[in-house]
């Protein structure tokens, strides 16, 4: 666990080996060692190790989920994320799993909904009738918005992560642990981003993409999919009008708040049902980015968030499975911290 620990660390701080090592006065060659397991250091190096990661030297060897399997999803070719970004990524993931899944240990299997049946369904070439078939699996209202998307997805089995990823370039990510599908997703993006790409990711799992298929043109579909989960075609009409000549006007920031959609989003769909001309959506995003919309769209509504985690971690403190101090380091919070969270009247209340 040490090695693997150390690496975590280590990218978490930006350290290539060479920057690590010349820092611990060793070689480069040592610190691969000590990560690939090849090696172990002495108990001095590692107290530099951790001083110089800031971390403890109890924390190398803290173990979250080792024996878990997990496979990834592939990230996006066109990203500008170096391999080390990538990496911590995934490392990142299978941290916050492998703590999810040290309380499905201590309380059972049965605290975590049925796994959902995914990667079943055939695109259609309409990403209408798509986005309809996403929304009949989940269960909701073939029109009308979508509620909070993330609290639905966990009530239907699946995993959801919020990671702080500084790269923009980095929205979503898909794959299974324990053959459970979840889905990542940058916390730094806007709220409406995060709703998006929840949905994206969601095409993805759910969908069986032929291997033929390039990867530009299932990213386009699977941008359709979600667009038409989010906000169909049959409310867009209703909401828009069969035809609309202006776009700048206060009902389309209600509209988006009401399907917690971003303008950019909307705009496309309008487009896409031609409700709008084609003139209409360029100048559209001429305006928009002239406000710094592009990157830095205002957002409307408040962001959505997994809950399983920590309301596992409360439950299991409270019927006394784990400790308070256990319950903060599952959180990555000082124990003062879980406690203020945990003790919202000040005091436990039994029976």
């Amino acid at each position: 666990m040490f090695s693997k620990n150390l690496r975590y660390f280590r990218l978490k701080k930006r350290l290539s080996l060479q920057e690590l090592a010349d820092q611990a006065g060793c070689t480069r060659m040592a610190i691969s060692n000590y990560e690939s397991g090849n090696r172990k250091p002495d108990m001095a190096m590692v107290k530099k190790l951790a001083d110089i990661l800031g971390v403890r030297v109890i924390d190398f060897i803290q173990t979250h989920g080792e024996s878990l399997s997990f496979q990834h999803g592939e990230f996006r070719k066109t990203t500008s994320l170096k391999k080390n970004d990538i990496e911590l990524i995934q490392a990142d993931t299978e941290d916050y799993f492998g703590r999810l899944y040290t309380l499905v240990d201590v309380l059972g299997e049965g605290v975590l909904p049925e796994k959902p049946v995914f990667n079943s369904l055939f695109p259609d070439e309409d990403a209408e009738k798509n986005g309809l078939r996403l929304r009949r699996y989940l269960k909701i209202d073939k029109t009308g918005p979508v509620g909070n998307l993330i609290q639905i997805l966990e009530n239907k089995g699946f995993l959801l992560c919020g990671l702080d990823v500084e790269n923009s370039s980095f929205s979503g990510l898909n794959g299974t642990v324990e053959g459970r599908p979840y889905i990542v997703f940058n916390t730094n993006m806007n709220a409406e981003r995060i709703r998006f790409t929840v949905a994206h990711e969601l095409a993805h799992l759910m969908f069986k993409w032929p291997d033929t298929l390039e990867t530009s043109e299932e990213e386009k579909k699977v941008n359709e999919i979600a667009g038409a989960f989010l906000f169909p075609q049959s409310d867009a009409i209703r909401e828009l009008g069969p035809k609309r000549k202006g776009i700048f006007s206060r009902d389309i920031i209600m509209i988006c708040q009401e399907y917690g959609i971003s303008t950019y989003a909307l705009v496309k769909r309008a487009r896409q049902a031609e409700i709008i001309s084609e003139k209409l959506e360029k100048d559209f995003y001429i305006r928009a980015a002239k406000h710094g919309w592009k990157k830095n769209e205002p957002s409307r509504i408040e962001k959505e968030t997994p809950t399983i985690l920590p309301s596992l971690v409360y439950r299991a403190v409270c019927e006394s499975e784990i400790s308070a101090q256990k319950g903060a380091e599952l959180l990555k919070m000082s124990t003062q911290e879980f406690m203020n969270e945990y003790l919202p009247f000040g005091e436990v209340l039994y029976e």
